[in-house]
């Protein structure tokens, strides 16, 4: 039956018989009827779908009943144009085109598919759709495209498999890009890819490869002279197996590039990266040649110019600080976190009034960096809250838009990753004004993390009830006295975590408001003596909260009440942390801070020192002074 008559069948009665049962048009009733019909969309029973599904043609959930339907029918094209077009502006036409797509493909229905194709982000179409052109007759442009999607270092979808093959069999995979792809995918340590792309290398070549294989597996061996001769692909072995050898023996590779580099051909822009990287190494190793390598280098970019500062403040030599900062973009040197350290310099170099100046005009400033400027002036922090301001029924004009309705039916159906995936593809047709509304929605519909996420895109960070929410109270606070902590901290480890969602999961398999991994939770639960109730209880608020607070502690206890090496602990791990302490002589805390290794790590703790103080004002405390938990970072 084609869709539209489907969707027709609605106007000419509001009941319909099915089974000998009645459904009415209430929500309810929809709800249930939806889920019946789900059901039958996997089932070989076209008829009663058909019958069923078209008592819910006005139920906001109907198109995805119907694409759930169509993409296990992709038989039937008439349908399924019919639904591309009445449903274009759904997320689901994407969705079944792809489907349906991949269906012609696997039929060889080669000009249907370069007809109703649509360029969007999946590789694997992109790859069936040049297939299909090669397959109709413009093979050049086929392949011309195939060199494109050849020069990654990564396996691409098996969907590329043709029209690659077809490229290796052609004079146009030559020689160099056989080269390239085998170079790109050992930097992505893609050895099974760089094993089989050796194999399309003559005899001679293969065998150059194979010892750039060993190289990767075991860099030691560049020490080797018997490895290497006087040609630019050795000098790429070379500088690789260096590159390779400075992950492990950092030492060793600054030693062996530095005496060697001379004596073999290695183009300019090998070298340049090369040397990049390595004096890079050294700052993130906090070596004191650090500053002077990274002073050094020819080419440079924002990551090189940023750490040639921080080498410079684990010198703690001001001079070198100021220089250092004047090497950054004017845009860079704006960044509240170049302020800061603009005004330190200038303070510990003499220029007192002008370092408290820049002080002064970055306390206006709401971060971590903002916050230490006023302490530093002994100024009140700077909060600026200001609600978004909506006309008197733009929530509800929102929440009845088509998208947000159907948005609304995933949640109350318990299809929480659905109604996110409907939610980020409704903000995109949005105006960044709506884009504020939609965050509020969020908020009222308890999607605190959603909500958070949505005020970022609408780029507005005023609202600080909407950002900063406070549910979970009471177990904040009630655990937080029985740890002898702030509450405030702890609430700022649960934004920085999880944005206030309790059941947030990583990639790792951290679970909950804190994050906390299973076996962390276990061992949590033995030091508890309470029994330990599975993995799973970690999504529960009272049970993440009461874990996350107390390791939080044992980890303060750890580090002697340093606030910031326990955050830092929280989210690298404590054995990493103490390999970052400094090994003699005490550093300023907020050196230490801006000269972590890792960048995930160093903007987590200016995150959680800045939320915790956000926070304090949220449940209008007054204890917290940001200067206050950062003393200096001992030796361990």
């Amino acid at each position: 039956m084609n869709i539209k008559c489907v969707s027709v069948s609605l106007l000419f009665g509001s009941l319909i018989f099915f089974s000998g049962t009645v459904f009415s048009n209430t929500v309810d009733q929809q709800r249930q009827d939806f889920l019946l019909a789900e059901k039958m969309t996997n089932q070989d029973n076209e008829g009663d779908f058909v019958t069923l599904s078209s008592t819910l043609a006005d139920y906001p959930l109907y198109p995805y009943l119907q694409y759930q339907w169509l993409k296990n029918n992709l038989s039937k094209t008439d349908n399924i144009l019919a639904f591309l077009s009445t449903y274009k502006e759904s997320r689901y036409a994407d969705l079944l085109r792809s489907t349906w797509l991949n269906y012609l493909a696997d039929n060889e229905r080669w000009l249907e598919f370069i007809h109703y194709y649509q360029a969007n982000d999946s590789t694997a179409l992109e790859c069936q759709f040049y297939w299909a052109t090669y397959k109709v007759g413009d093979q050049q442009l086929a392949l011309n495209a195939a060199k494109r999607l050849w020069a990654v270092g990564d396996t691409q979808p098996k969907e590329c498999d043709p029209l690659l093959s077809a490229l290796a069999l052609s004079p146009a995979l030559t020689p160099d890009l056989i080269w390239q792809r085998f170079e790109l995918a050992l930097k992505k340590d893609n050895k099974s890819l760089a094993s089989y792309v050796q194999h399309l290398l003559n005899k001679p070549d293969q065998d150059l490869a194979e010892i750039w294989l060993q190289i990767h597996n075991k860099p030691t061996l560049i020490q080797d002279s018997l490895f290497l001769g006087g040609n630019e692909r050795q000098g790429h072995i070379f500088a690789h197996g260096i590159d390779r050898m400075a992950k492990s023996d950092l030492d060793l590779a600054i030693t062996i590039w530095d005496s060697r580099k001379h004596n073999l051909v290695i183009d300019s822009q090998t070298a340049r990266q090369l040397e990049l990287r390595l004096a890079l190494a050294l700052a993130r190793a906090r070596d004191n040649r650090a500053y002077d390598r990274l002073n050094q280098l020819v080419t440079v970019d924002a990551e090189a110019r940023e750490w040639k500062v921080r080498a410079a403040l684990l010198e703690q030599n001001w001079q070198h600080v100021g220089l250092a900062l004047t090497g950054l973009s004017f845009e860079e040197q704006q960044a509240p976190q170049w302020q800061y350290w603009q005004a330190r310099s200038l303070i510990e170099t003499g220029n007192v009034l002008q370092g408290q100046s820049v002080y002064n005009q970055l306390s206006q400033d709401r971060s971590f960096y903002g916050f230490m400027a006023a302490d530093a002036i002994n100024k009140p922090y700077f909060l600026a809250d200001k609600p978004v301001v909506m006309a008197g029924n733009a929530l509800e004009k929102l929440a009845q838009t088509t998208d947000f309705k159907v948005v609304h039916e995933l949640i109350a159906l318990d299809r929480d990753l659905e109604a996110k995936r409907q939610w980020w593809f409704a903000l995109k047709k949005l105006s960044k004004e709506q884009v504020m509304i939609a965050a509020k929605l969020a908020e009222q519909w308890q999607w605190d993390q959603v909500a958070i996420i949505t005020l970022v895109k609408a780029d507005y960070w005023d609202d600080l009830a909407l950002r900063f929410p406070l549910r979970y109270l009471s177990q904040v606070q009630s655990n937080a006295d029985k740890q002898d902590l702030d509450p405030a901290i702890i609430f700022g480890l649960i934004r920085q975590e999880s944005m206030v969602d309790k059941d947030a999961k990583s990639a790792v398999g951290a679970r909950g408001l804190m994050q906390i991994m299973p076996a962390t939770g276990q061992q949590i639960a033995r030091n508890l003596n309470e029994p330990w109730q599975a993995e799973n209880s970690l999504f529960v608020p009272d049970v993440n909260i009461k874990y996350g607070t107390f390791y939080y502690k044992q980890l303060l206890n750890r580090f002697d009440g340093h606030f910031a090496l326990a955050m830092a602990a929280y989210n690298a791990g404590p054995n990493r942390v103490v390999k970052w302490l400094p090994v003699e002589g005490s550093v300023p805390a907020d050196i230490w801070i801006e000269t972590i290794p890792y960048k995930e790590t160093r903007k987590y703790v200016t995150s959680v020192l800045s939320y915790a103080i956000i926070y304090q004002q949220r449940i209008q405390r007054n204890a917290l002074k940001i200067t206050k938990m950062l003393f200096d970072v001992r030796p361990h």
